[in-house]
């Protein structure tokens, strides 16, 4: 068994690819009584730091692109309540534990397929699809309208940047007025909207954005957002070792940085036609039961 920790200060999940692709060259390079050798990547991660801060200028010039960023957010997020109230099995306490559970359900292909269809349908994407369905849920569930959903954007906008390992990684806030009077199509025209204009603000660090708009803190809840919405569509990684049949071991730690978070990975076949997907809930297990 080979495990490999890495810190998340170090890497991202789209870092594993080449992580794994890396490790698994230097494997047969080394068994074969060679080395390892790599052609020099077009880029390092100290290129991209510079990049970033070069492209985004400083906070307190108003012409800069990072300002620009920080009044949308403002404006965007101005008035959010502090916290989405859904209906939990017991009050919340006043220090959350952190502890979570998972349960874990099959979207068939049949559905995957249909949701796909309706996002070409509204020029749509099927995280738009998803993103419409999980807040239009959380809106009858908490009997409110005013929905703001927590959302991981990989970062990696440059061709360039796909083989690197390194944290590229940023949390976008979703926020979401949900009219009870609107039908799914409509709302989704509206959650498109809202989600193209918080992917094209995707820069300002979300911790810098918690210090800025200054949210009451409070240690029995995340900031901001209570519930996350994570759309895995990376590339499957193939595991090919010469004389050796190789899988990967998941296992699953019993934490929820969230009240809720649902985490959908799609499977697609080789002709590109959707297979399902694999949904999971993680929660807060001092607020919600397995069985709820």
């Amino acid at each position: 068994v080979v495990v490999c920790v890495v810190h998340h200060i170090a890497a991202d999940g789209f870092s594993f690819a080449p992580l794994t692709r890396d490790l698994l060259t230097a494997y047969a390079e080394r068994r074969g009584g060679g080395a390892p050798q790599w052609p020099p990547l077009p880029v390092q991660y100290v290129d991209y730091t510079l990049w970033q801060r070069e492209l985004l200028g400083a906070e307190n010039d108003p012409d800069s692109l990072l300002a620009a960023q920080v009044a949308f957010w403002r404006k965007t997020l101005s008035g959010l309540p502090e916290q989405l109230e859904l209906p939990t099995d017991r009050p919340r306490p006043a220090v959350s534990n952190r502890t979570g559970g998972s349960l874990s359900v099959q979207v068939p292909a049949s559905v995957h397929a249909g949701l796909s269809a309706l996002a070409r349908e509204h020029n749509a994407t099927l995280f738009m699809v998803v993103h419409t369905a999980l807040a239009m849920l959380l809106a009858r569930l908490s009997g409110t309208r005013d929905i703001a959903i927590g959302t991981p954007v990989a970062g990696r906008g440059e061709q360039a940047l796909d083989d690197l390992i390194g944290m590229f990684v940023n949390t976008l806030v979703l926020r979401t007025e949900v009219n009870p009077a609107a039908n799914f199509a409509e709302l989704l025209t509206e959650v498109r909207s809202r989600d193209l204009a918080a992917f094209g603000h995707a820069d300002v660090p979300f911790e810098r954005l918690v210090d800025l708009l200054e949210p009451v803190r409070s240690t029995a809840r995340h900031p901001l957002f209570q519930v996350m919405l994570t759309f895995q569509n990376l590339a499957r990684t193939d595991l090919a070792l010469p004389g050796l049949a190789v899988s990967a071991a998941d296992f699953t730690v019993p934490l929820a940085k969230f009240d809720l978070q649902v985490e959908l990975a799609e499977h697609i076949g080789a002709d590109g036609a959707p297979q399902g997907m694999a949904a999971t809930f993680v929660y807060a297990t001092d607020l919600f039961d397995r069985a709820t």
